[in-house]
């Protein structure tokens, strides 16, 4: 039978509904039959089968490119329209707003193409623009051996090449990867970090981060960090020109009427709730990935004490700094600027709590 409310996970220890079949938080099957069941047999495989979870990040990755531009294209035609509306350029013998306007679809396909070429820049130069944003600076192993020590045993246990390592100058205590193949990729610390940790903890965090690139979640990341930006930007736009269109409106005799303050409207609305629409969806998958991320490091590292002390000691210091903003934030090991609650939703936090985190790193060690 499922758990009552009271019951925790498992694993985690998170209360749970009463007909909950997984867990909200860890993704742990909570039913006695989830063998039986395709879906969360599916889920469940994703937690502990590496390969299954790198195909899905991989298909995760198109579908979110997809849904930008859908979103770009529906931002490009209301823009479109509704400029046409508040111009009076009307087609001939029309008598209403709702007609197929040859603005919208030169605006959607205009923004289409932006996207497509924003987006092809996202997969070739991505990473570049992530470490740019963060200030993160590539030190060499004769001024951080240590480091690239830890990062090539990471590395070699991985299975793949050596990622590039950059610093952050900050005392705040974070890591970052980012790249869109494991074959290029980076790995970044803070000053704070190396300054903090020893060896042992050092290794439990980049075999995190190394957990992100093995996994394909880096690609997903990058490209959300890059997108997100991009649909903020638009939408920006798209409400300025309306600023700007709406006092300067040559509507032929009014025709049209409240139908085109409807138009502006639809405008209005989506341009105010595109950004949210991009936020959620780099929000929404971000738990399960950082789980696996830490089961990952637990796998490479053998030695889950590692990652447990390290997550305490940025729990206890995690903050905000300069390389740190709201398209970047889903991309470090703990966010810069809160650490989310038990009963946080997930459609609006990047990360699992950190203490059930810890609670089942202790759990993967037995």
């Amino acid at each position: 039978m499922p758990p009552s409310a009271e019951h925790p996970c498992p694993e985690c220890g998170t209360a749970n509904r009463p007909r909950a079949a997984a867990c909200r938080q860890c993704g742990a099957p909570l039913v006695a039959d989830w063998q039986d069941r395709p879906r969360l047999r599916k889920k469940v495989l994703l937690r502990t089968d590496f390969m299954a979870a790198s195909r899905a990040n991989q298909r995760a990755t198109r579908r979110l490119v997809f849904i930008m531009l859908l979103i770009l294209v529906v931002l490009g035609y209301l823009l479109g329209w509704s400029l046409q509306v508040l111009s009076g350029y009307y087609p001939v013998d029309n008598t209403s707003v709702w007609f197929l306007s040859d603005w919208g679809l030169l605006a959607a396909l205009g923004l289409f193409v932006i996207g497509a070429l924003w987006s092809w820049l996202s997969f070739r130069r991505g990473d570049r623009i992530i470490l740019r944003m963060t200030g993160a600076n590539e030190v060499t192993a004769t001024a951080e051996p240590q480091l690239h020590n830890v990062v090539e045993e990471m590395a070699i246990a991985a299975g793949i090449s050596k990622p590039r390592v950059y610093v952050i100058e900050t005392d705040a205590l974070n890591a970052f990867a980012t790249g869109m193949t494991p074959a290029r990729s980076s790995i970044g610390v803070t000053r704070g970090l190396l300054d903090t940790l020893n060896r042992e903890e050092l290794q439990g965090v980049i075999g995190h981060e190394m957990g992100h690139i093995v996994n394909w979640d880096i690609r997903y990341a990058t490209a959300v960090g890059v997108l997100v930006g991009l649909i903020a930007l638009v939408s920006d736009g798209a409400l300025r020109s309306l600023r700007y269109s709406g006092g300067r409106s040559r509507s032929s005799g009014g025709r049209g009427g409240g139908g085109a303050a409807l138009v502006v409207l639809f405008l209005l609305l989506f341009a105010a709730l595109a950004p949210v629409f991009a936020k959620l969806v780099q929000m929404a998958v971000s738990r399960q990935r950082e789980f696996l991320a830490d089961a990952t490091s637990v796998r490479l590292t053998r030695h889950p004490e590692g990652l447990i002390s390290a997550l305490e000691k940025l729990a206890a210091s995690a903050k905000p700094f300069k390389g740190a903003n709201s398209a970047t934030q889903h991309m470090f090991i703990v966010n810069p600027f809160r650490n989310f609650s038990e009963r946080a939703t997930r459609l609006f936090s990047t990360h699992p709590p950190l203490e059930l985190r810890m609670a089942r790193l202790r759990n993967l060690g037995g």
